[in-house]
């Protein structure tokens, strides 16, 4: 086994080899454990790639790839038979709770977020966002693994991919609740994988402490290469899962479980059943969502930032939006095509380039440095660039109200605020639908604040079928269902 001092030199000679070994440049001043800490911090950079990233995302600041000749793609309309695009919603939703049945579906939840956005101390879901209860996100996604399971008598396993941050610290938080009543056998918690964050005039890799690299997680697109590193994919074959959900911890009303959308997934002729996605209509040209079109009959998602305002604002003849289809990040995999990209060595999802403000270590003196403006490139990929790579992907249009509350800001647009209002508007639709009567304000909002758990009901069907409801709500009023 190799000494200390020998893995120092060792690290010093691989660093030297990419131009990064200021790296152990304060190593003589650690402690024991904090020199073992930065060796293996270093030891799990991709430091062969890294000169290739640099001269590419930070010496030559690559620009996102030319769009192309993109069209509108078409799209499964939520009532079905809208623009002429006729579906069967009750037997693609029969297809869909037959495989959950069968135990070929899971669930899996992309939570490496802290919630400082949110003026949180924890990772993003612990965040409490319940409008009466108080609930966390994460409560929000077991109950609807647990009343599915109920439902159709099966074992859902769930997978959430936390990050080095705060992987231990959501371990605690489901122990510390029982993990809502699910076997904790089948809920499998696995951190994402990390990019150094780069000086943006050098190239250098930054330090965060004497003893700590600065990185930053490789992305929401990191998840693929997650699932199949950290076991999962490994795990889901043995369970027999051939297709999970993909959704981020931020959005409160995903319908993890959605037998309409998991039928259209697995059986829609248009669709190969590698990867499916859901789309909202957009709000306006410029709403923070990545857009979806086609290019060469497949499927590709154009991130808002990088969107042509010739693109977004282009309107049909009755005023419509053109490019309508917004992406909401909740997606439909297959097990086999998450192997089947895995296994082919000319694939790689493309990074996207982010400049960021990155407080660090100065390098002369030693001191820490809060930097007033942006430093450092961090370096992303996006679970979507893999949709081209699919022969057949289909897109299913759902609800804003139902399935849309993402949690990003403390209020505003996005937040706290607007995701609990949501929780009762849904909640007072689906009353409403079986008959109770809601009280509204002159704007057409509820008066009242209004919240049902999954294990009540998943939809507004069941919600119907329970004998006690309430036949009306006072103004005003609070209610827990």
């Amino acid at each position: 086994m190799p000494t200390t001092s020998q893995s120092v030199e060792e690290t010093r000679a691989r660093l030297a080899s990419v131009g990064q070994e200021h790296l152990l440049r304060f190593v003589d001043e650690l402690s024991e454990p904090q020199r073992a800490g930065l060796l293996a911090q270093i030891d799990a950079l991709p430091l062969d790639e890294l000169p290739r990233l640099i001269d590419t995302y930070v010496r030559a600041a690559a620009e996102p790839e030319p769009i192309g000749d993109v069209t509108p793609p078409s799209y499964y309309p939520y009532d079905a038979g809208e623009r002429g695009h006729i579906w069967d919603r009750d037997a693609y939703t029969k297809r869909g709770e037959d495989l959950i049945r069968a135990g070929k579906i899971a669930t899996f939840t992309v939570a490496g977020g802290q919630g400082s956005r949110l003026g949180h101390d924890g990772p993003k879901g612990t965040y409490k966002l319940g409008a009466i209860t108080g609930k966390p996100l994460f409560q929000f996604f077991a109950e609807i693994v647990k009343a599915s399971s109920d439902r159709y008598d099966v074992a859902i396993p769930w997978y959430i991919m936390t990050s080095p941050l705060n992987h231990e610290d959501t371990i605690a938080f489901f122990e510390a609740n029982g993990f809502w009543g699910l076997p904790r056998g089948d809920v499998m918690f696995f951190p994402q994988g990390v990019m150094p964050s780069l000086d943006a005039q050098t190239g250098r890799i930054l330090l965060t402490d004497k003893h700590m690299v600065a990185t930053n997680p490789d992305g929401h697109g990191g998840s693929l290469r997650a699932l199949i590193e950290r076991g999962a994919i490994d795990d889901m074959k043995r369970r027999g899962v051939e297709h999970f959900c993909y959704h981020q911890v931020d959005n409160a009303h995903c319908m993890t479980i959605d037998p309409a959308f998991i039928g259209l997934h697995a059986a829609a002729p248009d669709s190969s059943a590698e990867i499916s996605s859901k789309m909202l209509p957009k709000a306006e040209p410029k709403e923070k969502v990545g857009l979806f079109t086609k290019e060469h009959a497949r499927i590709k998602v154009i991130e808002y930032s990088d969107l042509p305002d010739e693109i977004a604002e282009q309107t049909e003849p009755d005023g419509t939006l053109r490019f309508r289809c917004g992406s909401i990040a909740i997606h439909q995999f297959s097990v086999a095509f998450v192997e089947k990209l895995w296994n082919d060595p000319g694939f790689e999802l493309p990074y996207h380039r982010a400049i960021k403000k990155v407080p660090h270590v100065d390098l002369e003196t030693g001191q820490r440095v809060e930097p007033e403006n942006a430093n450092a490139v961090k370096l992303e990929r996006f679970v979507f660039d893999a949709l081209p790579r699919a022969e057949r992907s289909i897109i299913y249009e759902t609800d804003r109200v139902l399935e849309f509350a993402p949690v990003k800001n403390a209020t505003g647009v996005d937040s706290a605020e607007s995701a609990r209002l949501l929780q009762t508007e849904r909640s007072a639709r689906w009353l409403e639908a079986a008959g109770v009567t809601v009280p509204r304000k002159p704007d057409g909002a509820p008066d009242c604040v209004i919240e049902i758990s999954p294990l009540t009901a998943l939809d507004a069907g069941q919600l119907a079928q329970r004998d006690d409801l309430p036949g009306s709500i006072e103004p005003g009023a609070e209610l827990s269902l």
